[in-house]
């Protein structure tokens, strides 16, 4: 494999760069030094609001590109470069539909603030693994009517594809639908994905297919697997993402990415 090439890296968190605790080692925080020495450009590409993501890699958060909200949002430091906002007509049509899923949660997701209606505690505490900043409502429709949103992220606590995906499918031809993992559903813009936002990046560093190297695990990843000849799946990856990949590293438990970032950084 050669790695003389690359000038950008993009990771996944949640089922990649993270563990499953939800933690960046410190191993990949010295590797990231060792990218920079090398002028090597790293972005982190995510489902997750733009704070979260950056509250996981502090440190260096104003020297790395994140892609946030799906490819709704991408920013270096505190410059946007790229925001795809929803249609709000789409999202006060949508809305409705979502309330009669039984056991979904829904999340508007807005710049700086995500808000959400649901009163059940359980869910509330394990969203703000993904969302730190946050508003609680009593009517998100009155959110969706002043404020542009970025995604409707929807929760089910057994499985998105089985239970969200169904009920909103008739929407495919108006909208991004992504299923982002086991039990979120992302509902975007159709131009809103990781691909899109990341030729955006690629764009700004003049950077190429031949010179990008991805990881991801899920289907929100597979556009952006798209944009590179060095595209990788993590062993826990989503079967479908096996199969686009070009790759394939370690589990995001057994530093997968680490694995592959220290090859490149010896290369």
């Amino acid at each position: 494999m050669d790695f003389s090439q690359i000038k950008l890296v993009v990771s996944d968190m949640d089922g990649t760069l993270l563990n499953s605790k939800g933690n960046v080692s410190s191993q990949f925080f010295s590797l990231f030094k060792k990218l920079q020495e090398k002028n090597i450009h790293f972005c982190a590409a995510s489902g997750r609001q733009h704070n979260s993501i950056v509250s996981k890699l502090d440190t260096i958060k104003n020297q790395i590109y994140v892609i946030a909200e799906n490819g709704g949002i991408v920013k270096q430091g505190k410059t946007t470069i790229l925001s795809q906002f929803l249609d709000a007509q789409k999202v006060q049509e949508i809305i409705p539909i979502l309330r009669t899923i039984a056991g979904a949660n829904m999340v508007l997701c807005c710049d700086n603030s995500a808000y959400i209606e649901s009163k059940d505690e359980r869910f509330i505490n394990l969203f703000q693994e993904y969302y730190h900043s946050f508003q609680q409502v009593e009517d998100v429709m009155e959110i969706a009517k002043t404020i542009p949103v970025f995604k409707i992220a929807v929760y089910h606590f057994d499985s998105s594809e089985k239970f969200i995906f169904p009920i909103v499918q008739d929407f495919k031809n108006d909208v991004l639908l992504k299923i982002s993992g086991q039990h979120w559903l992302d509902i975007s813009d159709e131009k809103a994905n990781k691909g899109n936002a990341l030729k955006a990046v690629q764009n700004l560093l003049n950077v190429t297919k031949e010179q990008t190297l991805v990881f991801g695990d899920y289907h929100n990843d597979i556009e952006m697997m798209q944009e590179s000849n060095f595209s990788f799946a993590m062993k826990n990856a989503h079967e479908d993402i096996k199969k686009i990949a070009k790759y394939s590293t370690e589990s995001n438990n057994n530093f997968g990415v680490e694995m592959v970032l220290e090859k490149l950084v010896n290369f």
